[in-house]
């Protein structure tokens, strides 16, 4: 069973990324005060269910420094959730719970030529399959640091 490392926000697209403590998860909509959530997103015009949140793995972090030497603080990947223990790859096309909300793998969140920019670090190639996953919030609820990861169907 995985857990909730540390739980990430924006306001706006490229917009500093804040870690709180929790965040109220909004079924079919995203996290309330996340850039997707507000609509000011790099891709919110697209408006997929795919961009309500994001989740990556810290061992995928940890694991991008031992191989390709490229330090990374896990917030600077701009995923929304920071994970351990549980293989977020696995996730796709599952219901998992996390804290009290309910969500779906959709996809993997496959590594960006924008976040390298961002961060001015080759993310693009180190992050490739271990970029963590893409989600749909079915039940809203909210989701804490330190709470589990249950994988339900």
């Amino acid at each position: 069973m995985g857990k909730v490392v540390s739980i990430n926000i924006a306001e706006k697209d490229g917009a500093e990324i804040k870690s709180i403590p929790e965040v109220k998860a909004h079924a079919d909509h995203g996290l309330e005060g996340d850039r997707y959530y507000l609509k000011q997103g790099t891709f919110s015009k697209k408006d997929k269910p795919d961009r309500q949140i994001t989740f990556i793995e810290s061992e995928a972090v940890e694991a991008i420094e031992r191989d390709y030497q490229v330090t990374l603080d896990a917030k600077e990947a701009r995923r929304n959730i920071v994970t351990k223990g549980v293989a977020l790859n696995h996730l796709v096309g599952k219901k998992f719970r996390v804290g009290e909300a309910v969500c779906e793998g959709i996809k993997l969140c496959e590594p960006c030529g924008y976040l390298q920019g961002l961060v001015k670090l080759n993310v693009k190639d180190s992050l490739i399959h271990r970029g963590g996953l893409r989600a749909r919030i079915l039940e809203s609820g909210m989701i804490r640091e330190n709470d589990e990861i249950q994988i339900l169907v």
